[in-house]
């Protein structure tokens, strides 16, 4: 059939109404079909999915359980709200740290004092916590311990922020990430952000950074410095590093409060070990100041492990004879013999001789380990 022989009115007849209703509705339907289809195949081909909902379930318990309700947080501020900690749930007191009174004290002064007095000074623009407090010294001494504490007294909410939680395989995903640290922190401020091994996250800046990597810097590092508030604003950084020289000089100048947590003294070692052992079963000739004079250089860590290593003496020895006992036993009646449950009642005290071999064992582990780095620093040709 020949195009001028189809009637004219049968190619340029308009829809109807009814019609044009209907062509929509189909087209509404396949997009939103087309959408769901590609949102669910998407979703099924990210790994990390399951992650994300574990995080977001995660998050919002948290979030009740700090007692923060009724505030909206976007899908980066759920991911950093996974990594709260409840301040009720740590168990962490200044009475579980032993030698660091004036830390202590300083601490209380400096950091704890404006986030608890602040509404005696509501109009002072000097009156607020310090932007940043960097705790560094040798590994082991209470760094850790002490941010605990200092959020268990303070009553702020706690983020314990790792580098990890940061990075993200995407292009600009941990530039997002870092944003969301801060405004996830205003949020639900008065707020403790803690960053543990500080030096390893934010270290010197140089040429041969990866790119990523100075951006998520540079932003971390723009936001901390203007966090987008007032002298009201009640977030701090806290850092934690036994290598200082390494931070980035901006973060220092970020971190006008510092401390020193250096190797206990003589002194303090003896306190250490006090708090350490009290309340265990121990002998009435232990010389807490004996052992205080032969763990010189010794970190609070060191001195917990050698209390612990000292009170499995009297358990290798009670395990012992009763294996004696039953081996005695079987020789006399030819028989077999149940074996009795360990009683804690049954242990002998911790004595000094178990604290010395302790100390003696801990030393030759020492001594081992420092010949085996000066090996591999200095190797025999």
């Amino acid at each position: 059939m020949l195009l001028k022989e189809i009637p004219r009115d049968t190619l340029v007849r308009p829809l109807s109404r009814n019609e044009v209703v209907g062509l929509l509705v189909r087209l509404t339907i396949f997009g939103a079909a087309t959408y769901f289809s590609i949102k669910w195949v998407v979703d099924a081909l990210d790994p990390t999915r399951k992650q994300k909902l574990q995080e977001k379930k995660k998050a919002e318990e948290l979030m009740k359980q700090i007692g923060v309700e009724g505030v909206k947080l976007t899908e980066y501020e759920m991911n950093i709200a996974s990594h709260l900690v409840n301040p009720r749930s740590i168990k962490v007191t200044w009475r579980d740290i032993a030698g660091l009174d004036d830390v202590i004290t300083e601490l209380q002064d400096t950091v704890i004092l404006p986030f608890q007095k602040r509404h005696l000074f509501k109009g002072s623009k000097l009156f607020q916590p310090p932007k940043g407090v960097l705790l560094y010294g040798p590994p082991g001494c209470g760094k850790t311990l002490i941010a605990k504490a200092t959020a268990k007294a303070s009553g702020c909410q706690f983020i314990n922020l790792q580098a990890s939680t940061l990075t993200d395989k995407w292009y600009g995903e941990s530039q997002k990430l870092t944003a969301a640290v801060f405004s996830l922190a205003v949020k639900i401020q008065p707020c403790i952000i803690f960053i543990d091994e500080i030096d390893s996250f934010l270290r010197n800046r140089s040429s041969l950074d990866h790119e990523a990597t100075a951006m998520m810097k540079a932003q971390f590092m723009s936001l901390w410095d203007g966090l987008d508030t007032g002298t009201d604003c009640q977030v701090m950084v806290m850092g934690a590093s036994n290598r200082p020289q390494d931070v980035d000089p901006a973060i220092l100048r970020r971190m006008p409060t510092t401390f020193q947590i250096n190797l206990p003294t003589l002194k303090q070692r003896q306190d250490i070990l006090k708090l350490i052992l009290t309340g265990e079963n121990l002998s009435n000739a232990i010389n807490l100041k004996e052992i205080a004079e032969k763990t010189d250089g010794y970190a609070g860590s060191d001195l917990k492990e050698l209390c612990r290593d000292a009170a499995m003496y009297r358990v290798r020895d009670y395990v012992r004879k009763q294996q004696m006992r039953q081996i005695v036993q079987q020789l006399k009646s030819n028989g077999e013999n149940e074996e009795r449950p360990v009683d804690e009642d049954c242990l002998r005290p911790i004595t000094q001789i178990d604290l010395l071999f302790a100390v003696e064992k801990m030393k030759e582990s020492k001594a081992a380990t420092s010949s085996e780095i000066a090996m591999r620093e200095f190797p025999l040709d």
